[in-house]
């Protein structure tokens, strides 16, 4: 017989000390309730009503926050979630599946606190299921806790070690936290129980990148081309960026991973031609907090003309707290927090809003998230400034560029139409303050005597290729040194190791420590002698900060908008002579100029008087030539007219 020879008192404390009393429960209450003791029938039947009303508690938590949700596709959605949860822990209170079912589907919803709640009792309920704790993971990594999620993947990796994709999400974790070396080893064990995962093998290709461990770099090449050859989204477009010197195959892998977000079958905008006072505008960004590009952009937002304009912030991250947050929030018309919204929620909201024109600060960079403009919520929607390429998107109208970055011929391969503004399309940032006390030398860790080369560009940026030149420069510049940033550990164990292997002693390579305040880098950058800048991916906010601060930038002209992008804002400077067109012009360039102090000091100078007469830093100039780049865009499609490329005409000086 069922209960013969079995200890109900052990099982029970069995059961409760593995944390499954309330399924055991469930399951001997349920199935076989005579063959249990009374005494512990009678605790197990409380165990059981105990869950009952904690699932009753929970669920009528979530059906509270449905009146938070206005768009009535999502409250849909998650009321017949919770109809179906309701029903199925009605019959079974200990139903994991109905947890966990409800979970996911709130956190489509971008409902993650209250998915985090169903994952809680999922797991509760089934600790030694591994999937619990993944799913649960996953919700507070979208909810912002990344951090925090590491715990719960190592639970779920305890449990099934054989799972490629815990191994995957723990790489990916890793991987934001800026732990490359230990995403590397979670990516290959991913790889090696499953050799087909695709998103493990994206995520090591962006480890070993960041890293700069070219050890395997013919290997990740070929991997990328067999990879884009079979369709095959092996790498990201923003990564593939750093290492493409083809616009042709930068196209074809955006318009590959634009087919992951399909246009809306039910556009929220229909044909309307609104007839406001101003123009409303609305900047997307999952990046509204202190980062070197919105930092950039930041006296852009500031200097609207808001006699003309309306504008909103849509913020798709939390408040990280910092004046560069504040700042962004006080300057806008209208600030949204949108980061527990869904994508349909915000995209209703711009399209209640009658939004005119929604620029996307993102493409491919970040945490982004097309699905919000691929339901056309505006007349006109705008890929700027935060990623400098093509999106390959239908929905996406426009490119904001300049002739330097996008040549004409290029046009080709944007999907986009491609508007000029009339010197660079790189906003820069005026208020920036440099901090007056400037470092000595051996405060910021460098050598009191011989040349500084600097390049602060992040590591995934440096290529072998342009490490050999600089390499070079060093051994034939003697007592140079090169300043480079320390943010990655293992990036800075690699490249000294290639340093070394290049007849260069290691300690050549000095790596700056990151500073808390902006304005303290910026400081110290004046000890710098020359910025050797990168490619095929440019300096971008790093060369601006360079230049801001007196320090000149030698640039090389790649075949690819992120390549040109320093050559912009040289031009936007008045110092074209350090835009050079080959590697073999660069690396000569680079060697006169540290062994010609007067003729760097000439252009240090020029640099000095620059910044106040050209266009680069004329932040209100920019801003003017923005706003008639909208305008155009906005007076075609008040006239019926298709998105056509066009060119802004320069508008006068109005820097201070």
């Amino acid at each position: 017989m069922l209960g013969e020879g079995i200890d109900w008192s052990v099982l029970a404390q069995t059961a409760i000390d593995r944390g499954v009393a309330s399924l055991a429960a469930h399951t001997l209450v349920c199935v076989a309730p005579g063959m249990v003791p009374s005494d512990i029938l009678e605790a197990f039947c409380e165990i059981v009503h105990q869950t009952r009303i904690g699932n009753r508690e929970i669920l009528a938590r979530i059906r509270g926050t449905l009146e938070q949700i206005p768009s009535q596709g999502p409250r849909l959605a998650t009321e017949n979630a919770l109809a179906a949860a309701s029903s199925a822990l009605t019959n079974n209170p200990a139903d994991v599946a109905a947890w966990r079912n409800l979970g996911r589907t709130l956190s489509d919803l971008h409902r993650y606190q209250e998915a985090i709640a169903c994952y809680d009792r999922a797991t509760a309920l089934a600790p030694d299921d591994a999937a619990n704790w993944i799913d649960r993971a996953r919700a507070m990594g979208a909810a912002g806790r990344r951090a925090a999620t590491l715990p719960y993947i190592e639970r779920a990796l305890a449990l099934d070690p054989e799972d490629p994709q815990a191994w995957t999400r723990y790489a990916y974790v890793l991987s934001d936290l800026q732990r490359y070396a230990e995403a590397l080893e979670a990516s290959d064990r991913a790889l090696a129980l499953d050799p087909e995962n695709i998103a493990a093998a994206r995520i090591g290709i962006h480890a070993l990148l960041f890293v700069c461990d070219w050890r395997r770099r013919e290997t990740i090449k070929s991997r990328i081309d067999n990879g884009l050859k079979a369709r095959r989204l092996i790498i990201t477009p923003f990564l593939n960026l750093a290492i493409s010197e083809s616009e042709a195959e930068n196209l074809a892998l955006a318009k590959l991973w634009a087919k992951t977000v399909p246009p809306s079958a039910n556009p929220l905008w229909r044909g309307e031609r609104y007839r406001h006072d101003k123009i409303r505008i609305a900047y997307i960004s999952t990046d509204f907090r202190d980062t070197l590009s919105v930092n950039a952009i930041a006296g852009c937002f500031e200097g609207h003309d808001k006699t003309r304009f309306e504008t909103m912030g849509i913020s798709l991250n939390p408040d990280d707290g910092s004046d560069t947050r504040r700042r962004i929030v006080s300057a806008f018309d209208h600030f949204v927090e949108a980061q527990v919204m869904s994508n349909a929620q915000v995209a209703t909201l711009l399209r209640d809003c009658e939004i005119d024109i929604a620029i996307d600060l993102n493409g491919y960079a970040g945490d982004k998230r097309t699905e919000i403009v691929a339901a056309r919520p505006a007349p006109l929607q705008v890929n700027f400034a935060g990623y400098a390429g093509t999106t390959g998107m239908p929905f996406i109208d426009y490119i904001i560029a300049d002739r330097i970055v996008i040549p004409e011929q290029h046009h080709v391969y944007y999907s986009e139409k491609v508007v000029y503004l009339p010197h660079t399309f790189f906003p820069t940032d005026r208020k920036r303050r440099i901090a007056e006390y400037t470092p000595t030398r051996t405060e910021a860790g460098l050598p009191e005597t011989g040349f500084i080369f600097a390049c602060h560009n992040t590591p995934y940026k440096i290529t072998p290729e342009v490490f050999e030149i600089w390499m070079r420069l060093l051994r034939a510049v003697e007592g140079s040194v090169l300043w480079l940033s320390s943010t990655i550990d293992a990036a800075v164990v690699n490249l000294r190791r290639e340093a070394a292997g290049r007849r260069v002693a290691p300690e050549r390579l000095v790596f700056g420590p990151r500073v808390p305040q902006r304005e303290d880098h910026l400081a110290r950058l004046r000890l710098a002698d020359l910025f050797l800048d990168t490619l095929p991916y440019n300096a971008h906010t790093t060369a601006c900060d360079a230049l801001w601060v007196g320090l000149p930038v030698l640039t090389c002209a790649g075949a690819t908008f992120p390549g040109r992008v320093a050559a912009s804002l040289l031009y936007a400077a008045g110092l074209p002579q350090l835009v050079t067109a080959s590697l073999v012009e660069y690396e000569e360039l680079a060697l006169v100029l540290a062994r010609a102090p007067e003729r760097l000091a000439a252009i240090k100078e020029k640099l000095k008087r620059n910044r106040d007469t050209e266009p680069l830093f004329d932040t209100a100039r920019f801003t003017r030539d923005l706003e008639t780049a909208y305008t155009i865009m906005w007076q075609r499609q008040q006239d019926g007219l298709p998105a056509a490329s066009f060119a802004v005409n320069c508008t006068p000086a109005c820097a201070a």
